[in-house]
């Protein structure tokens, strides 16, 4: 290609026609959409992973309102920035896109608040954290969070062919159809890094025809041509899982044999982390200890040696007891809080002495075995059980034991 800026930054859309993927927010239905289309202009937080659109619909919302945009990194930019920013804003109003907004520090919030609020500004955070556990509640209290969700396979072969009809004149190789699905799939979900693929197949092979196996020679990208539909992956995985919990440990092995023939190390090493926790669990805890060991491992020699490791681990983990009581637990316990359960925390828990309740704090330490009664959940929900433990290895029979024991000692007068 003659111009020497990237094809990923000459393809970025300028309309909200051209974002793939997002269409929950910015279709027809979308608030985004109904936002711009009726002039109601608010305050933002994207978030979501890197790589699927968030800066582009910033800047997008900036141009279709006709705002002077200004780009603010919470992580590397200063409040003289800001400042500047604002002070070239009074007259005409502009659009903030801040970038790692979870990074804003608070002297530079209490600076920008009262901007946001009389409408100075206008501002578009930017986060792939989740912003209701990162992001300032100030802040977040003043603006509208939306998730951006990842980009599907279908959606970034449809972009990628897009672009190639867009740059017609720079982009003349020709690639076989199943060299598209390659690059969407080895691309991890990011639109630019399947654009930067893109561009180089067509560097590397001008006016010529691409084959898949050429693709791969070039990209150096996992193979996943024994499996490339996207859902029947994911159906890899899943059935992996489930074989793991059901303890089929020869069935295991058969469909790690498949994940490993496409070589995507990352994601059988996060999807036997999540069997080690979710499912082994509380019946066999150290089990967590041997898959850290067993991921370091795979990654310090890769494969081919790697399917070793982690042949060891999966049949470890299949023949392993099996309890997922810390899995419910958490997800009663977060069930509750989802239905507005959050009633007030005791007093003497948070150090707070008042005329109402002067009960204090009993140190357990200062106790025999640790051990004294006292109330720690709130009122309301004071008889409420998560933990219901479960007697399928030996660890857990023994945490039983201690819970029962521990409640026949606080049990109350």
């Amino acid at each position: 290609m003659q111009s020497k800026k990237p094809l990923a930054y000459l393809a970025r859309p300028t309309s909200l026609e051209d974002v793939v993927g997002q269409d929950h927010l910015i279709g027809k239905n979308g608030p985004i959409y109904n936002m711009i289309s009726k002039q109601k202009l608010f305050s933002l937080i994207l978030y979501g992973p890197p790589g699927i659109g968030k800066t582009t619909i910033a800047e997008i919302i900036g141009k279709e309102y006709g705002l002077n945009t200004y780009k603010f990194n919470a992580s590397t930019d200063n409040k003289a920035t800001l400042k500047s920013i604002v002070a070239e804003s009074k007259n005409y109003g502009a659009l903030v896109i801040v970038d790692e907004i979870h990074r804003m520090n608070k002297n530079i919030q209490d600076y920008l608040l009262p901007h946001i609020e009389k409408g100075t500004i206008t501002m578009v955070g930017l986060t792939t954290n989740n912003p209701y556990h990162s992001v300032n509640p100030a802040i977040r209290s003043r603006t509208h969070v939306m998730k951006l969700k990842q980009i599907l396979v279908k959606d970034i072969i449809h972009r990628l062919k897009t672009v190639e009809i867009a740059f017609k004149d720079d982009l003349t190789a020709q690639l076989d159809g199943e060299v598209y699905e390659y690059i969407a799939l080895s691309a991890n979900n990011e639109i630019r890094t399947a654009l930067n693929m893109l561009e180089l197949l067509h560097i590397s092979f001008e006016k010529e025809t691409v084959s898949l196996k050429q693709a791969k020679q070039v990209l150096l990208s996992p193979s996943l041509s024994l499996d490339k539909n996207e859902d029947n992956y994911f159906n890899i995985l899943s059935a992996f899982q489930k074989s793991i919990r059901g303890s089929d440990v020869d069935a295991s092995l058969h469909y790690l044999a498949r994940l490993i023939a496409m070589e995507d190390l990352s994601s059988i090493l996060r999807r036997m982390t999540v069997i080690a926790y979710e499912d082994v669990g509380l019946a066999n805890p150290n089990i967590v200890s041997r898959m850290d060991a067993c991921a370091t491992a795979c990654e310090r020699v890769g494969f081919p040696e790697a399917r070793i490791p982690l042949s060891m681990m999966t049949i470890d983990l299949a023949l392993s007891p099996k309890s997922n009581t810390a899995e419910s637990a958490i997800d009663q316990a977060l069930a509750d809080i989802k239905q507005g359960k959050t009633p007030k925390i005791p007093n003497h828990l948070i150090n707070v002495s008042n005329f109402e309740d002067k009960t204090p704090y009993k140190y357990p330490h200062d106790y025999n075995e640790a051990l004294v009664y006292q109330q720690y959940m709130p009122t309301r929900l004071k008889n409420t059980t998560y933990y219901t433990s479960k007697t399928t290895g030996k660890y857990e029979r023994a945490l039983k034991q201690r819970n029962t024991a521990i409640k026949k000692v606080l049990k109350k007068d």
